[in-house]
């Protein structure tokens, strides 16, 4: 007996070094693959790059309707410098609206220059010569400079990489810890044709984003392909012609001491008796006291901001709890903080119309970075509104309404609180600075949200917009070139 025990050990000691040894030599094979295609590709002594060109693009995360394609942007000039050595990335762009609906930041005519930069775990843009902290910008821009068509080989080396074979073509799988995880298509010929991979948002979680490169030039040595397109969240994001490409260029990206030293940062202002005005960044929220619970309004961006936004009311208003989030449409700048409002165990406030996308949205996992909603298991419960829903303790009532015939977004919410006559409102208008005159030409979406206040004949004293700063009535309508 004790013979067969030793002789079945030495049988399945045996089996499990033969399928390490397999392990190891299909992870030595995956490396072997790699280092072929980089110098195929003239990767070896690439330590920097930068390419440009024109197309297409779209804005990210900023559906016309909940589920529907991003909206498609023009793009006369695009450009990205890559620096391997240091995981540094400059991006910039000239772009401009290719259709009328959906959000974008970008002007409804005219250009609009950008400039985003990453290095390692610092994100900024660039307002005219002055930085600006981007956090929720690391993980995308990261993405995209570990899988340009030489940064993807250079991730897959560093790390434990796996391989198979599919007709002619080379497939091999690894995963960046806590970026993304890539599955790379090579070619016979060793250029690298697809790059299929799973990145985190704060909206979608898992993301799958598909990049395709093809036409490869010489240049100098280095082949670059000639057009890239990719896919993120299902629909077109990228359709680039490139027309330059300089291997080696010369690329100087600091982090700024302003992006380095970045914090969430919260302040509360009072417009009312129970109602602050909370801001301090880019996207406003609104705390609103009712008699047993609070009532928020917008969990912006990402988990950073929304958890410093949850802290701030909970100090504001200790002991109550914060029973309702209210959305005021699903653009992502404008959701991304939901995840972590469900994670506090808050309802979510969004419109019927959305509500079944949120579902499904919401019931996705989030695993390359765990966020709060992924860390604490919690259920995500849900509440439309469809048309107009009143809350109210009985003693305070907050009006939820649809903003009507907008092209910024359908699903679109504000908020009244008719004993206080504030209005909240989110993109319809973004007062500029004080005194500024009124532009030229109207803004349409300030038009149309003049248009819903006097639809619904709300007898406006402030807006409490979700971006910018607390403003009366009268500077909208001197906006729209009108008087109240």
């Amino acid at each position: 007996m004790a013979w067969q025990c030793s002789l079945r050990s030495l049988t399945i000691a045996g089996a499990a070094l033969a399928l390490l040894a397999s392990c190891a030599h299909r992870l030595d094979e995956a490396q072997a693959v790699l280092h072929e295609a980089d110098r195929a590709m003239g990767g070896a002594n690439l330590k920097s790059l930068r390419y440009a060109g024109s197309g297409t693009g779209a804005s990210f995360g900023q559906a016309y309707q909940p589920g529907m394609a991003w909206p498609r942007i023009n793009l006369s000039s695009f450009s990205r410098a890559l620096d391997y050595e240091n995981g540094a990335m400059r991006e910039e762009a000239a772009a401009s609206r290719a259709e009328p609906t959906g959000g974008s930041g970008l002007p409804s005519t005219g250009e609009r220059r950008s400039t985003g930069m990453v290095r390692g775990d610092v994100a900024w843009n660039l307002a005219g010569p002055a930085p600006v902290a981007a956090p929720r910008s690391v993980t995308e821009r990261t993405h995209d400079l570990w899988t340009s068509p030489h940064g993807i080989l250079k991730a897959g080396m560093r790390n434990a990489a796996t391989l198979r074979v599919e007709g002619s073509k080379r497939v091999v799988s690894f995963t960046e810890p806590g970026r993304f995880s890539a599955v790379v298509w090579i070619g016979a010929d060793g250029l690298v044709e697809r790059v299929d991979s799973v990145q985190p948002n704060p909206v979608l979680g898992d993301t799958q984003t598909v990049t395709l490169y093809s036409g490869y030039r010489d240049h100098a040595g280095v082949r670059f392909p000639a057009r890239i397109r990719q896919n993120m969240g299902g629909f077109p994001v990228l359709d680039l012609e490139v027309k330059e490409v300089e291997p080696n260029a010369p690329v100087a990206i600091e982090v700024p001491a302003i992006a380095q030293a970045f914090v969430e940062r919260v302040t509360s202002e009072k417009a009312a008796d129970g109602v602050w005005f909370l801001a301090g960044g880019s996207h406003n929220s609104v705390l609103i006291e009712m008699k047993d619970h609070l009532m928020l309004v917008e969990s912006p961006l990402h988990d950073g901001r929304a958890q410093a936004v949850l802290a701030e009311a909970r100090k504001l208003v200790p002991g109550k709890p914060i029973r309702y989030v209210v959305n005021s449409h699903h653009h992502f700048d404008h959701s991304g903080g939901l995840r972590a409002a469900a994670a506090e165990g808050a309802t979510l406030v969004v419109s019927e119309q959305a509500r079944p996308w949120w579902e499904r949205v919401l019931a996705r996992p989030n695993s390359i970075i765990p966020d709060a909603l992924a860390k604490s298991g919690a259920k995500v419960s849900l509440t439309g509104v469809d048309g107009q829903r009143t809350f109210s303790d009985g003693s305070r009532n907050v009006e939820v309404f649809m903003v009507e015939d907008s092209s910024h977004a359908q699903g679109f919410m504000m908020l009244w609180l008719p004993r206080e006559r504030l209005l909240i409102e989110a993109d319809g208008y973004t007062p500029g600075v004080p005194g500024a005159p009124a532009p030229s030409q109207p803004n349409a979406d300030n038009v149309n949200l003049v248009q819903n206040i006097e639809r619904l004949r709300l007898n406006v004293d402030r807006i409490l917009p979700l971006h910018g700063r607390i403003v009366p009535v009268s500077e909208l309508y001197t906006a729209v070139g009108r008087k109240p």
